[in-house]
């Protein structure tokens, strides 16, 4: 028996309830882990509120990434105890993810957790901070190097920005992080950010092509006219690094600044990326992220607390990472 939330439509409506299972009513899989942590994304709010026909069948258990101990193991690459974190691969969507105290899954999808991350500090990283390692290292691969100047953090308060700031001041990035919340400063300035700017400055286009070269690149979690604002302001051969859509999925630009100044504009998938750059970015994150500022960034919460939650996250009104304990 295990406890989990349990996501049920009726009418047309989706409701959640804390449930408890028999292991019977768990998924096909290879591997079934003890779940000790989860965490709170933007994608599970749109999931626990039924937006985005994410989940097309019910009942569902959502929740995108977990960490927690191996139970059972019939993959060869997994045993008994061993500590793995998942993020990814449409769980919590197409199969059922990480609020639960049990997920079963295919051991393909699972990834070690690295030395010196405890369950709690991989979930405090999460999808989102998963997410920023890996804008990190598109930037990286297209030569933003501290030197080239300033780089921007969009929605620099929110879970993605948060890890992105932190990692790149780490990293000797002098941070930009734009945040319409007033009350975040004091934080960002805690992650590393060397200056804070309002949103509102970035979000309203000018309406030129080009505008004066002032970032060399950008994690932008919030898309939409702040992404379409921003590529005009990409010095040359900058890039973008776009990995998130709480602004919109539309963009409305020109090409100009993609071929008169050579910006790149990278995706960011977080869902299907292959195992050996996973691994990476773990690896990253163990040694990139300073650890002791995850701390700052944590509001801990209970299975019970997740629907209130989620309409919080969707509203922009979640500061930095949810850690959700399935034990509570």
């Amino acid at each position: 028996m295990f406890k989990a939330l349990v996501l049920e439509e009726k009418d047309g409506k989706v409701a959640a309830s804390i449930k408890t299972l028999e292991e019977s009513a768990l998924p096909a899989g290879d591997v079934t882990v003890a779940v000790e942590h989860s965490t709170l994304n933007y994608k599970d709010g749109l999931v626990l509120g039924g937006l985005g026909r994410l989940v097309r069948n019910y009942p569902h258990v959502p929740g995108i990434d977990f960490a927690g101990t191996v139970e059972k193991s019939d993959n060869a690459h997994w045993k008994a105890g061993d500590k793995v974190v998942l993020t990814g691969w449409r769980v919590g969507e197409t199969h059922w993810g990480g609020y639960a105290e049990k997920a079963r899954v295919k051991g393909d999808w699972l990834i070690g957790l690295p030395k010196g991350i405890s369950t709690k500090q991989a979930m405090a990283i999460g999808t989102a901070g998963f997410t920023s390692m890996l804008a990190v290292l598109a930037l990286e691969a297209h030569d933003v190097t501290p030197d080239k100047g300033d780089v921007l953090v969009t929605g620099a308060a929110g879970g993605v920005g948060s890890v992105a700031t932190a990692i790149l001041a780490k990293l000797g990035y002098r941070v930009v992080a734009s945040t319409g919340r007033q009350d975040t400063h004091d934080y960002l300035r805690e992650l590393g950010a060397a200056e804070i700017i309002d949103r509102a400055t970035i979000e309203k286009p000018s309406g030129k092509p080009l505008d004066a070269e002032r970032f060399a690149g950008c994690v932008d979690a919030v898309g939409g006219t702040t992404l379409a604002a921003i590529l005009p302001q990409i010095k040359y051969r900058g890039a973008v690094a776009s990995c998130g859509l709480a602004g919109g999925t539309k963009l409305e630009t020109t090409v100009i600044p993609f071929l008169l100044r050579g910006v790149n504009l990278l995706g960011i998938d977080s869902v299907m990326c292959p195992v050996p750059l996973r691994q990476k970015a773990w690896l990253r994150l163990a040694s990139d992220l300073p650890l002791g500022k995850l701390d700052k960034m944590i509001e801990t919460a209970a299975l019970a607390d997740l629907p209130g939650l989620g309409g919080q996250i969707l509203a922009g009104k979640v500061r930095g990472r949810v850690v959700v304990d399935t034990t509570r």
